[in-house]
């Protein structure tokens, strides 16, 4: 049959990425040797040479489906990737997997578990003849309370659900497999007024709202403590950080972000 594909393109324009976007899978997503079914979106393109007319999409979608029943660590998508680079003869390819991951908690008096969840994605980027360049990204809720409505009011403070959303790109590809999702959302959650859980009774209702209140922080705390945090996570090379609370007593919402660039020994030598 003739491979249109790979017909000659004489406009002479490489394409940086080409390939499939949300594109939907059932996926094993390997935490810290524990093993989660999620169903994942997933954006997979690889450069495309002058010379040809079109990507062999799917391949793309091969490679991906081939890995359904097998356990996906973070590690594992610099595989993923190698092999695009190899079926597909290119010099660059790339990968976003998102899905929603499950975090297990435990009511704080009544001891009961639930599982609240929190956007996660992968995201990839390698160079032919290079290592992958790695990045998580993490969204985590949780309740804060506003400090100044607590100082003028004689009585209450109002609160709302707050999402801190962190971009963390890391250093050395072969500490990969050191990462823990779990741990980082939770080291996220700890930096709000208080956690948020599915699962809650009466006795649990009162303690969360009660340390929320005896805890009170403005969106400026929450990204300020939450940069302190993020900074003593190891194998960063940069992070960003976006903090937003859904106001209760106003119809915007209160907004703060911060990046930065972590430079060792080695990077500057």
């Amino acid at each position: 049959m003739i491979d249109v594909q790979n017909q000659p393109d004489t406009r002479k324009i490489k394409i940086r990425q080409a390939g499939v976007s949300r594109f939907r899978l059932p996926l094993l997503i390997s935490d810290d040797g524990k093993i989660q079914p999620v169903t994942a979106e997933i954006n997979f393109t690889v450069s495309l040479s002058e010379k040809f007319r079109g990507t062999h999409m799917s391949r793309l979608t091969e490679i991906l489906t081939e890995r359904v029943s097998k356990p996906l660590s973070i590690p594992e998508v610099e595989n993923i990737l190698n092999e695009a680079l190899q079926k597909l003869d290119t010099d660059f390819a790339a990968i976003k997997i998102d899905f929603k991951f499950f975090v297990k908690r435990t009511s704080p008096v009544s001891g009961l578990v639930s599982y609240p969840d929190i956007d996660c994605e992968f995201s990839g980027e390698l160079h032919k003849e290079n290592r992958m360049n790695f990045s998580l990204t993490l969204k985590v809720p949780f309740t804060s309370l506003c400090p100044c409505s607590k100082e003028i009011s004689d009585f209450g403070a109002h609160n709302q659900r707050s999402l801190c959303g962190v971009k963390l790109t890391f250093k050395d590809p072969d500490k990969l497999n050191k990462i823990k999702i779990d741990e980082i959302a939770g080291l996220i959650e700890n930096c709000g007024s208080g956690q948020i859980y599915p699962l809650l009774k009466r006795e649990d209702e009162k303690f969360v709202t009660e340390k929320a209140y005896n805890n009170p922080k403005f969106v400026e705390d929450i990204l300020r403590d939450a940069v302190l945090a993020v900074r003593k996570i190891e194998n960063l090379s940069a992070f960003e950080i976006e903090c937003e609370n859904f106001e209760s007593i106003h119809n915007h919402n209160a907004f703060a972000a911060y990046g930065e660039k972590l430079f060792t020994d080695d990077a500057e030598n």
